[in-house]
């Protein structure tokens, strides 16, 4: 594919006149795929598609397109008759005040190795896991290509091959255990491991649920129950356009002096995650950007267009500037300890349909949900029933965090809409005091 992007984009400079520039992304997906429930594959599957972006630049005036493309000879008059069509609805454009794209030629290639598992062989493991166990479930591997290339020379590609599981041991009614495993490659070892903690809380389930009164617990907060929690963060948290305009959650950290604990460094680490080192404008990502450095605020992120608007260079951002590929520095609690540590108190698994309940101050509420235990000395003894949380990033990672974990997981989007995701996080868990539980 990506020789047949960059004969296509080289057939469609041939068509620019004037002052015109040509900007086109690529991207494009080769997915097998089963769905699970109650330990067998109800759906299986392949995906294969692929889409060509078209803009066309005149002055500060640029109008965009998208065509489905197949990879044939039949792409191209289609994509000449868009490019047409571009170039007729120019005249009609205002100009855009803040319109900014790469014309310093940066060619990058980054092709991931395929080290994926033979599929078959995957989705045994994953029935051989669920066997005796009401197992419901999604599981995806394939490549993911994108592509960039404009009418000035530059010609960007990235290829990834990953996996990624999303799956759910349920027991009965809102008793389920929740887990993920994502990667390049396939390790029986650490998917038994995350099978075995499933089914050690699974069992769990069976017993009587404990119902604790509204108040300030010790607590455990699972990966999976961190990433809920910073993506709500995130929602304009690091971008400068929210920093200028003042709608960061993270205004107190900005204007206020307030910071987190000097244990939380977080990072926008293109180079360890799956996503392309490009962006649409053609703006080549560093490797990583820290947004937090020992608990204090550090670079945003900055996408062309805000770069324009503030005068400020851009770090070649998405649009909405929001991390893709998030990364929290590990700690140094031993996850096999997690349990001992916390002695008694709340063990969190995931965090539910969270919002903002005082956006500026950065607090967010949310529900527990699914596999969530009362843990008492250092045994987990209980399943808990739904309980609300509202608390502030200031305490859950600042002044209440006891510390964090000595080992990762890397979480990849589960997100399938218009195509597989490349986001991720790499996230420790978090053992904290006082969270707030407020009904």
């Amino acid at each position: 594919m990506q020789d047949y992007f960059f004969e296509l984009a080289d057939r469609l400079t041939e068509k620019i006149k004037g002052d015109e520039v040509l900007l086109m992304n690529f991207s494009g997906e080769q997915s097998e795929f089963v769905r699970l429930n109650r330990s067998a594959v109800r759906q299986a599957g392949s995906v294969k598609q692929a889409y060509a972006s078209l803009e066309l630049i005149r002055g500060s005036r640029h109008a965009k397109a998208t065509v489905a493309v197949g990879g044939d000879e039949s792409d191209r008059p289609r994509c000449e008759a868009l490019l047409a069509e571009l170039r007729t609805s120019l005249d009609h454009l205002p100009e855009d005040p803040h319109l900014l794209y790469a014309i310093e030629v940066r060619n990058t290639e980054q092709i991931g190795e395929d080290t994926l598992p033979d599929a078959g062989a995957a989705v045994d493991a994953i029935l051989t896991a669920g066997r005796g166990r009401d197992m419901v479930g999604i599981y995806a591997q394939g490549g993911i290509h994108q592509g960039f290339a404009n009418s000035l020379g530059q010609r960007n590609w990235f290829a990834t091959h990953s996996f990624q599981l999303d799956w759910t041991f349920y027991h009965a009614a809102d008793k389920a255990v929740k887990a993920n495993y994502a990667g390049g490659r396939w390790s029986d070892e650490e998917f038994g491991r995350k099978v075995q903690t499933a089914a050690e809380q699974l069992a769990v389930l069976s017993r009587e649920p404990k119902t604790i009164s509204p108040g300030a617990y010790r607590a455990y907060l699972a990966p999976a129950a961190l990433r809920e929690y910073l993506e709500m963060v995130s929602r304009g948290g690091f971008g400068l356009k929210a920093h200028r305009t003042k709608t960061t959650p993270l205004l107190k950290m900005l204007e206020a002096g307030a910071v987190l604990a000097p244990s939380v460094t977080l990072a926008e680490n293109t180079r360890e995650g799956i996503a392309p080192n490009f962006q649409s404008a053609g703006f080549v990502k560093p490797e990583a950007v820290t947004l937090v450095k020992d608990g204090r605020l550090a670079d945003p992120l900055v996408s062309p267009r805000s770069a324009k608007e503030y005068s400020a260079p851009t770090n070649a951002a998405a649009a909405h500037e929001m991390p893709e590929s998030l990364d929290m520095a590990a700690g140094d609690i031993p996850a096999d300890e997690v349990l001992k540590r916390l002695d008694t108190g709340v063990y969190v698994n995931t965090l539910w349909y969270l919002n903002f309940s005082d956006r500026p101050a950065c607090r967010i509420t949310g529900l527990t949900r699914f596999a969530t235990f009362w843990v008492a000395g250092g045994e987990i003894v209980a399943p808990l029933n739904v309980m609300r949380f509202d608390d502030t990033v200031y305490r859950l990672l600042g002044e209440k965090l006891v510390g964090l974990t000595d080992r990762r997981d890397f979480i990849v989007s589960t997100s399938t809409y218009g195509g597989r995701s490349t986001e991720s996080v790499r996230l420790p868990g978090a053992l904290v005091e006082d969270f707030a539980l407020t009904l």
